[in-house]
Protein backbone atom coordinates (compact mmCIF):
# COMPACT_ATOMS: atom_id res chain seq x y z
CA UNK A 1 0.00 0.00 0.00
CA UNK A 2 1.33 3.43 -0.87
CA UNK A 3 1.85 6.07 1.77
CA UNK A 4 -0.94 8.59 1.87
CA UNK A 5 -0.12 12.12 0.74
CA UNK A 6 -1.32 15.27 2.43
CA UNK A 7 -3.19 17.04 -0.35
CA UNK A 8 -4.60 20.51 -0.89
CA UNK A 9 -7.33 20.34 -3.53
CA UNK A 10 -8.22 23.33 -5.73
CA UNK A 11 -11.28 23.27 -7.98
CA UNK A 12 -14.58 24.98 -8.56
CA UNK A 13 -17.12 23.51 -11.06
CA UNK A 14 -18.88 20.16 -11.38
CA UNK A 15 -15.97 18.84 -13.45
CA UNK A 16 -13.74 18.89 -10.37
CA UNK A 17 -16.07 17.05 -7.97
CA UNK A 18 -15.30 13.45 -9.09
CA UNK A 19 -11.58 14.06 -8.55
CA UNK A 20 -12.21 15.37 -5.03
CA UNK A 21 -14.34 12.30 -4.30
CA UNK A 22 -11.71 9.93 -5.71
CA UNK A 23 -8.85 11.41 -3.68
CA UNK A 24 -10.94 11.34 -0.53
CA UNK A 25 -11.99 7.72 -1.17
CA UNK A 26 -8.36 6.74 -1.77
CA UNK A 27 -7.58 7.80 1.77
CA UNK A 28 -5.29 10.73 1.07
CA UNK A 29 -5.75 13.36 3.82
CA UNK A 30 -7.17 16.49 2.19
CA UNK A 31 -5.97 19.28 4.43
CA UNK A 32 -7.92 22.03 2.63
CA UNK A 33 -10.13 22.57 -0.38
CA UNK A 34 -9.60 25.80 -2.29
CA UNK A 35 -12.48 27.03 -4.45
CA UNK A 36 -13.78 30.28 -5.94
CA UNK A 37 -15.63 32.72 -3.67
CA UNK A 38 -19.42 32.46 -3.60
CA UNK A 39 -21.03 34.32 -6.52
CA UNK A 40 -24.48 35.84 -7.12
CA UNK A 41 -26.61 33.46 -9.16
CA UNK A 42 -30.18 33.09 -10.42
CA UNK A 43 -32.90 35.66 -10.75
CA UNK A 44 -32.60 36.73 -7.14
CA UNK A 45 -28.81 37.02 -7.39
CA UNK A 46 -28.36 35.30 -4.04
CA UNK A 47 -24.84 34.14 -3.25
CA UNK A 48 -24.28 30.57 -4.40
CA UNK A 49 -21.52 28.16 -3.42
CA UNK A 50 -19.51 26.30 -6.03
CA UNK A 51 -20.17 22.57 -6.60
CA UNK A 52 -16.75 21.82 -5.10
CA UNK A 53 -17.49 23.82 -1.96
CA UNK A 54 -20.81 22.05 -1.48
CA UNK A 55 -19.18 18.64 -1.84
CA UNK A 56 -16.25 19.55 0.41
CA UNK A 57 -18.60 20.58 3.20
CA UNK A 58 -20.53 17.32 2.80
CA UNK A 59 -17.23 15.47 3.27
CA UNK A 60 -16.37 17.56 6.32
CA UNK A 61 -13.34 19.19 4.71
CA UNK A 62 -11.94 22.65 5.42
CA UNK A 63 -12.78 25.15 2.67
CA UNK A 64 -10.69 28.16 1.62
CA UNK A 65 -12.08 30.82 -0.76
CA UNK A 66 -9.41 33.48 -1.36
CA UNK A 67 -10.12 36.12 -3.98
CA UNK A 68 -6.48 35.96 -5.08
CA UNK A 69 -3.36 33.89 -4.45
CA UNK A 70 -0.90 36.63 -5.33
CA UNK A 71 -0.22 37.95 -1.84
CA UNK A 72 2.48 36.87 0.59
CA UNK A 73 -0.25 36.05 3.11
CA UNK A 74 -1.85 33.65 0.62
CA UNK A 75 1.46 31.85 0.12
CA UNK A 76 2.07 31.61 3.87
CA UNK A 77 -1.45 30.36 4.49
CA UNK A 78 -1.09 27.63 1.87
CA UNK A 79 2.21 26.61 3.44
CA UNK A 80 0.49 26.27 6.82
CA UNK A 81 -1.54 23.33 5.48
CA UNK A 82 1.65 21.26 5.17
CA UNK A 83 0.62 19.71 1.87
CA UNK A 84 2.79 17.26 -0.03
CA UNK A 85 0.83 17.95 -3.21
CA UNK A 86 -1.73 20.39 -4.57
CA UNK A 87 -4.20 18.91 -7.08
CA UNK A 88 -5.80 21.54 -9.33
CA UNK A 89 -8.91 20.94 -11.45
CA UNK A 90 -10.62 23.87 -13.22
CA UNK A 91 -9.95 26.11 -10.23
CA UNK A 92 -10.31 29.42 -12.05
CA UNK A 93 -7.56 31.37 -10.31
CA UNK A 94 -4.02 31.80 -11.62
CA UNK A 95 -1.42 30.11 -9.43
CA UNK A 96 1.64 32.40 -9.16
CA UNK A 97 5.14 30.81 -9.17
CA UNK A 98 5.39 31.28 -5.40
CA UNK A 99 2.29 29.12 -4.90
CA UNK A 100 3.54 26.44 -7.30
CA UNK A 101 6.66 26.01 -5.16
CA UNK A 102 4.90 25.49 -1.82
CA UNK A 103 3.88 21.79 -1.93
CA UNK A 104 6.74 19.31 -1.72
CA UNK A 105 5.69 17.58 -4.95
CA UNK A 106 4.45 20.73 -6.63
CA UNK A 107 1.01 21.32 -8.12
CA UNK A 108 -0.60 18.78 -10.45
CA UNK A 109 -3.33 19.71 -12.88
CA UNK A 110 -6.04 17.49 -14.36
CA UNK A 111 -6.47 18.85 -17.88
CA UNK A 112 -9.26 17.73 -20.23
CA UNK A 113 -7.22 17.19 -23.40
CA UNK A 114 -4.20 15.33 -24.70
CA UNK A 115 -1.59 18.03 -24.33
CA UNK A 116 -0.18 19.97 -26.05
CA UNK A 117 -3.43 19.98 -28.05
CA UNK A 118 -6.04 22.32 -26.59
CA UNK A 119 -4.23 24.20 -23.88
CA UNK A 120 -6.55 26.73 -22.28
CA UNK A 121 -10.04 27.20 -20.93
CA UNK A 122 -12.38 25.23 -23.21
CA UNK A 123 -10.61 22.06 -24.41
CA UNK A 124 -13.73 19.89 -24.49
CA UNK A 125 -15.77 22.20 -26.70
CA UNK A 126 -12.85 23.10 -28.97
CA UNK A 127 -12.08 19.45 -29.60
CA UNK A 128 -15.66 18.81 -30.76
CA UNK A 129 -15.75 21.99 -32.86
CA UNK A 130 -12.55 20.97 -34.61
CA UNK A 131 -13.90 17.52 -35.44
CA UNK A 132 -11.35 15.67 -33.29
CA UNK A 133 -12.11 11.97 -32.95
CA UNK A 134 -9.97 11.47 -29.85
CA UNK A 135 -9.30 13.40 -26.68
CA UNK A 136 -8.48 12.49 -23.12
CA UNK A 137 -6.99 13.54 -19.82
CA UNK A 138 -3.47 14.73 -19.08
CA UNK A 139 -2.09 14.84 -15.54
CA UNK A 140 0.49 17.59 -15.70
CA UNK A 141 2.89 19.16 -13.24
CA UNK A 142 2.12 22.85 -13.41
CA UNK A 143 4.65 25.53 -14.28
CA UNK A 144 4.34 29.26 -14.87
CA UNK A 145 3.05 28.82 -18.44
CA UNK A 146 -0.49 28.14 -19.66
CA UNK A 147 -0.82 24.34 -19.52
CA UNK A 148 2.81 23.97 -20.59
CA UNK A 149 4.21 21.88 -17.74
CA UNK A 150 5.67 18.37 -17.98
CA UNK A 151 3.22 15.50 -18.42
CA UNK A 152 2.92 12.73 -15.87
CA UNK A 153 0.12 10.53 -17.19
CA UNK A 154 -2.33 10.46 -20.11
CA UNK A 155 -5.63 8.66 -20.60
CA UNK A 156 -7.15 8.59 -24.10
CA UNK A 157 -10.80 8.25 -25.12
CA UNK A 158 -12.72 8.49 -28.37
CA UNK A 159 -15.23 11.28 -29.01
CA UNK A 160 -18.54 9.75 -30.03
CA UNK A 161 -19.92 10.91 -33.40
CA UNK A 162 -23.12 12.16 -31.71
CA UNK A 163 -21.57 13.14 -28.36
CA UNK A 164 -22.31 16.56 -26.90
CA UNK A 165 -19.90 18.64 -24.85
CA UNK A 166 -21.98 17.94 -21.76
CA UNK A 167 -21.75 14.19 -22.27
CA UNK A 168 -18.02 14.30 -22.97
CA UNK A 169 -17.52 16.58 -19.97
CA UNK A 170 -19.01 13.98 -17.63
CA UNK A 171 -16.95 11.14 -19.10
CA UNK A 172 -13.71 13.12 -18.86
CA UNK A 173 -14.46 14.20 -15.29
CA UNK A 174 -14.69 10.54 -14.28
CA UNK A 175 -11.62 9.65 -16.34
CA UNK A 176 -9.63 12.45 -14.72
CA UNK A 177 -10.63 11.34 -11.23
CA UNK A 178 -9.38 7.82 -11.91
CA UNK A 179 -6.23 9.11 -13.60
CA UNK A 180 -5.07 11.37 -10.78
CA UNK A 181 -5.33 8.59 -8.20
CA UNK A 182 -3.44 6.25 -10.55
CA UNK A 183 -0.81 8.95 -11.13
CA UNK A 184 -0.20 9.37 -7.41
CA UNK A 185 0.17 5.61 -6.96
CA UNK A 186 2.58 5.38 -9.90
CA UNK A 187 4.59 8.36 -8.69
CA UNK A 188 5.06 6.80 -5.28
CA UNK A 189 6.15 3.55 -6.94
CA UNK A 190 8.77 5.45 -8.92
CA UNK A 191 7.04 4.67 -12.21
CA UNK A 192 5.98 8.13 -13.36
CA UNK A 193 8.88 10.22 -14.66
CA UNK A 194 7.78 13.66 -15.91
CA UNK A 195 7.93 14.07 -19.69
CA UNK A 196 8.18 17.42 -21.49
CA UNK A 197 5.32 18.19 -23.82
CA UNK A 198 6.06 17.67 -27.53
CA UNK A 199 7.34 20.85 -29.18
CA UNK A 200 4.83 20.59 -32.04
CA UNK A 201 1.07 20.39 -32.19
CA UNK A 202 0.11 22.94 -29.54
CA UNK A 203 -3.31 24.56 -29.98
CA UNK A 204 -5.19 27.04 -27.82
CA UNK A 205 -8.70 26.40 -26.52
CA UNK A 206 -10.05 29.92 -26.08
CA UNK A 207 -12.86 30.56 -23.63
CA UNK A 208 -16.30 30.24 -25.24
CA UNK A 209 -18.16 33.39 -26.22
CA UNK A 210 -21.93 33.64 -26.53
CA UNK A 211 -21.67 35.19 -29.99
CA UNK A 212 -20.03 31.98 -31.26
CA UNK A 213 -23.33 30.18 -30.73
CA UNK A 214 -25.06 31.93 -33.65
CA UNK A 215 -25.42 29.44 -36.50
CA UNK A 216 -24.05 30.46 -39.88
CA UNK A 217 -26.15 28.42 -42.28
CA UNK A 218 -23.61 28.86 -45.08
CA UNK A 219 -21.34 26.45 -43.23
CA UNK A 220 -21.42 22.75 -44.02
CA UNK A 221 -23.91 20.45 -42.33
CA UNK A 222 -21.01 18.71 -40.56
CA UNK A 223 -19.69 22.01 -39.15
CA UNK A 224 -23.13 23.02 -37.87
CA UNK A 225 -23.59 19.59 -36.32
CA UNK A 226 -20.29 20.02 -34.45
CA UNK A 227 -21.33 23.51 -33.32
CA UNK A 228 -24.62 22.25 -31.90
CA UNK A 229 -22.91 19.43 -30.01
CA UNK A 230 -20.01 21.60 -28.78
CA UNK A 231 -22.31 24.30 -27.37
CA UNK A 232 -24.64 21.91 -25.54
CA UNK A 233 -25.22 22.66 -22.66
CA UNK A 234 -23.70 26.18 -22.92
CA UNK A 235 -24.10 28.62 -24.58
CA UNK A 236 -26.39 26.54 -26.88
CA UNK A 237 -26.35 27.02 -30.64
CA UNK A 238 -29.00 29.46 -31.86
CA UNK A 239 -30.57 30.99 -34.92
CA UNK A 240 -33.42 33.43 -35.64
CA UNK A 241 -36.94 32.52 -36.75
CA UNK A 242 -39.68 35.10 -37.26
CA UNK A 243 -37.54 37.66 -35.42
CA UNK A 244 -37.17 35.45 -32.36
CA UNK A 245 -34.30 33.48 -30.90
CA UNK A 246 -34.52 29.77 -31.66
CA UNK A 247 -32.04 27.65 -29.75
CA UNK A 248 -30.95 24.35 -31.24
CA UNK A 249 -30.18 21.74 -28.60
CA UNK A 250 -29.84 18.73 -30.87
CA UNK A 251 -29.39 18.29 -34.62
CA UNK A 252 -27.80 15.87 -37.05
CA UNK A 253 -26.70 16.01 -40.68
CA UNK A 254 -29.06 14.49 -43.22
CA UNK A 255 -27.90 11.30 -44.89
CA UNK A 256 -28.85 12.30 -48.45
CA UNK A 257 -27.73 15.38 -50.43
CA UNK A 258 -30.30 18.17 -50.73
CA UNK A 259 -30.25 21.58 -52.40
CA UNK A 260 -31.63 24.81 -50.99
CA UNK A 261 -30.60 28.30 -49.92
CA UNK A 262 -28.67 28.23 -46.62
CA UNK A 263 -31.14 28.50 -43.75
CA UNK A 264 -34.15 27.51 -45.88
CA UNK A 265 -36.56 25.13 -44.16
CA UNK A 266 -36.81 22.35 -46.72
CA UNK A 267 -39.19 20.13 -44.79
CA UNK A 268 -41.39 20.76 -41.76
CA UNK A 269 -43.62 17.78 -41.23
CA UNK A 270 -43.79 14.17 -40.08
CA UNK A 271 -41.80 15.18 -37.02
CA UNK A 272 -38.86 16.56 -39.01
CA UNK A 273 -37.41 20.05 -39.44
CA UNK A 274 -34.87 19.90 -42.27
CA UNK A 275 -32.80 23.03 -42.91
CA UNK A 276 -30.49 23.67 -45.87
CA UNK A 277 -26.83 24.44 -45.19
CA UNK A 278 -23.85 25.30 -47.35
CA UNK A 279 -22.26 22.83 -49.74
CA UNK A 280 -25.61 21.29 -50.78
CA UNK A 281 -26.17 19.80 -47.34
CA UNK A 282 -28.84 19.95 -44.67
CA UNK A 283 -29.42 19.22 -41.01
CA UNK A 284 -32.36 17.77 -39.12
CA UNK A 285 -33.24 19.89 -36.10
CA UNK A 286 -34.14 17.37 -33.40
CA UNK A 287 -34.69 19.55 -30.33
CA UNK A 288 -35.31 23.30 -30.35
CA UNK A 289 -36.38 26.01 -27.93
CA UNK A 290 -37.96 29.42 -28.42
CA UNK A 291 -36.84 32.13 -26.01
CA UNK A 292 -38.83 31.90 -22.80
CA UNK A 293 -40.21 28.45 -23.63
CA UNK A 294 -39.16 24.91 -22.79
CA UNK A 295 -37.07 22.81 -25.15
CA UNK A 296 -39.19 20.69 -27.53
CA UNK A 297 -38.69 17.88 -29.98
CA UNK A 298 -39.18 18.77 -33.64
CA UNK A 299 -42.56 17.03 -33.60
CA UNK A 300 -43.74 18.99 -30.55
CA UNK A 301 -42.57 22.27 -32.07
CA UNK A 302 -44.34 21.62 -35.36
CA UNK A 303 -47.60 20.92 -33.53
CA UNK A 304 -47.64 24.56 -32.45
CA UNK A 305 -45.69 26.38 -35.19
CA UNK A 306 -45.64 26.39 -38.98
CA UNK A 307 -42.15 26.47 -40.48
CA UNK A 308 -42.69 25.39 -44.07
CA UNK A 309 -41.27 27.82 -46.61
CA UNK A 310 -39.52 29.96 -44.00
CA UNK A 311 -35.86 30.72 -43.62
CA UNK A 312 -33.77 30.66 -40.48
CA UNK A 313 -30.93 32.96 -39.70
Amino acid sequence: MTNRLRIVFAGTPDFAVPALDALHAAGHPITAVYTQPDRPAGRGQALASSPVKRRALELGLAVEQPATLKSTDAVDHLRSHGADLMVVVAYGLILPPAILEVPRLGCWNIHASLLPRWRGAAPIQRAILAGDTQTGITIMRMDAGLDTGPMLLERTTSIGPRESAGELHDRLAALGADAVVAAIDAWQAGQLPPRPQPPDGATYAAKLRKDEARIDWTQSAAAIDRQVRAFNPWPVAETRWDGRQLRVWQAEPTTTPVVGAPGEVLAAGAGRIVVATGEEGAVDLLQVQLAGRRAMTAAEFLNAHALSGTRLG
